[in-house]
């Protein structure tokens, strides 16, 4: 009889932002560590819906797919929207091929006890200014920090 293999994450307090993913063994690069799991919704949904927080209305479990729907972790999510932001990520999510669902997958190699982290890139669809700056602002310290949560062009 085989035994289950161990969890390749845990869910435990983060440094960076309360909640945090973590790995729980030696990820190997390329490892499929789960999938992104939540309500499948629409972007007028995601527009209506009250903040989860008051204190923190610009946080969300959103994860945007590029077939125009939005899954929404907060929503029959399981613990991968507990993945923290940083501008050096060690995971990225990974679209299926038809849209549908995003698996988050190891950038490289990640020794147990790291906090699993990927870029979150949010895009918005008007002039990135300092007020959007500073309400989606970035603590992840990195050398590389770029100050905010969102995407930012490199266009001039």
């Amino acid at each position: 009889m085989s035994s289950k293999p161990l969890p390749w994450h845990v869910v435990q307090q983060s440094t960076l932002h309360g909640t945090g993913v973590f790995a729980a063994r030696n990820i190997p690069a390329g490892t499929r560590i789960f999938q992104y799991a939540g309500r499948r919704i629409t972007v007028e949904q995601a527009d209506a819906m009250p903040p989860s927080n008051p204190d923190e209305p610009f946080h969300t479990f959103f994860f945007s797919l590029s077939s125009g729907k939005i899954i929404d972790g907060g929503q029959r999510g399981n613990d991968s929207r507990w993945i923290n932001h940083s501008c050096e990520p060690n995971c990225e999510g990974q679209e299926n091929a038809d849209g549908t669902r995003v698996n988050i997958i190891a950038l490289e190699d990640i020794s147990a006890g790291s906090e699993l982290l990927y870029d979150y890139c949010l895009q918005i669809d008007e002039p990135l200014t300092q007020e959007l700056r500073d309400q989606y602002r970035c603590l992840c310290g990195s050398s590389s920090c770029r100050g905010t949560l969102l995407e930012v062009s490199t266009e001039t």
